[in-house]
């Protein structure tokens, strides 16, 4: 599915402002509460979370957030499509101040990710990609940034090759979240794909 060229500006525009509210926290000294999972929460992440879900009402697509109200399952379960958001993934390390931390924004379709972008604000990095390509845009540190027209920023973007199709496998894990459950489903993955590589 061609996603609207207007609808990508916006959620770019939104991680970016997440990014900078972040960054506004980040800056400064904080402290952080623990969640009932006994995970971590800054005030960091209910300003990215408070702008993403603003934000993206607009749209009229709904959205599940880590830090926000979660609908029953039994309403979003009949979803056609809604967004799914992470404000500040890698909580731990925003608080470490280690800068290994993002925004993260996805737009999924019949239980299917159709386009997404991750804003790493320390760095200036910010993805996107759906079916019609993806992309990498260093921002730097700066405070503002023009988005429009679309084929100005695809034209500062640096457009990402696509990997082929192979059967090597590449496990993904967290630095802060590696726990005896992940390690046995690596593990389990190294006996039914040899070439898995952690």
């Amino acid at each position: 599915m061609k996603i609207d060229e207007n609808l990508i500006i916006k959620v770019l525009k939104t991680a970016f402002m997440a990014g900078k509210a972040i960054m506004e926290v980040y800056s400064k000294p904080f402290d952080f509460e623990l969640k009932t999972d006994n995970s971590p929460l800054t005030i960091a992440d209910k300003k990215a979370h408070a702008i993403i879900a603003d934000e993206l009402s607009k749209t009229g697509i709904p959205l599940i957030s880590e830090e926000g109200e979660q609908t029953k399952f039994e309403i979003r379960k009949d979803w056609k499509q809604y967004w799914l958001v992470d404000p500040l993934d890698g909580t731990k390390e925003f608080i470490k101040k280690n800068g290994d931390f993002t925004v993260n924004i996805a737009l999924i379709q019949n239980q299917q990710p159709i386009f997404g972008v991750v804003y790493a604000p320390v760095p200036g990095f910010l993805y996107w990609g759906s079916e019609s390509g993806s992309f990498r845009l260093n921002l730097g540190q700066t405070d503002e940034m023009e988005f429009e027209p679309y084929k100005f920023i695809t034209a500062k973007a640096e457009q990402l090759p696509c990997m082929e199709q192979d059967d090597e496998y590449r496990v993904l894990g967290s630095r802060s979240h590696m726990n005896s459950e992940t390690e046995s489903f690596i593990n389990q993955l190294k006996v039914t794909h040899p070439g898995a590589v952690p």
